[in-house]
């Protein structure tokens, strides 16, 4: 297998991402007390401007979303011990970030770990400068967060999974531009 210009620095595919639709897998990640783990980020060069997200990342060759949802996890977050559900939800992101624009189809994948301690050993150059850490979060502690997270009605999205279980097949949420 070919060396991934993701992980050798040399054209990593963040840093060279020049628009189009980038295909994303997402992972809503739900520990034994049903918290769901957030990576937070910020701009490159300014970490004031930061907000919570899922883990994931966009798709390398040819690979399925449920391969990169499970790779992206094991690079962000060193968790490699889940059971991968079911696609919850998939949605069309714009927003800017490192000084581009990217435009995003994600398709966010429902799994569980008992796995909690994190380790994010497998960053890009770019994350490695825009990635600040994890945090498991509760469902009462989303609700109540006063900072930005995305997808914007995440709690709300939480809420509704933990009350009803998975949908029965995936909700489309409304576009997000910023």
């Amino acid at each position: 297998m070919p060396a991934d210009p993701a992980r050798t620095g040399e054209g990593a595919y963040e840093e060279s991402y020049e628009g189009g639709l980038r295909k994303v897998a997402r992972v809503v990640l739900l520990d034994p007390e049903q918290r769901i783990l957030l990576l937070h980020g910020h701009e490159p060069n300014d970490p004031a401007d930061d907000w919570w997200f899922t883990p994931g990342g966009g798709l390398e060759g040819a690979e399925t979303r449920e391969e990169a949802a499970l790779r992206e996890l094991a690079e962000e977050t060193g968790i490699t011990d889940v059971d991968l559900g079911p696609v919850l939800w998939r949605r069309r992101c714009s927003f800017p970030f490192a000084g581009r624009r990217w435009d995003q189809d994600e398709w966010y994948y429902l799994a569980r770990t008992t796995q909690t301690a994190t380790a994010a050993t497998g960053l890009t150059e770019l994350e490695r400068r825009s990635v600040a850490g994890a945090r498991w979060w509760t469902c009462r502690e989303l609700t109540r967060a006063h900072e930005t997270v995305y997808p914007t009605r995440l709690a709300e999205l939480l809420r509704t999974l933990l009350d009803e279980g998975p949908p029965a097949s995936p909700v489309t949420l409304d576009p997000e531009i910023v």
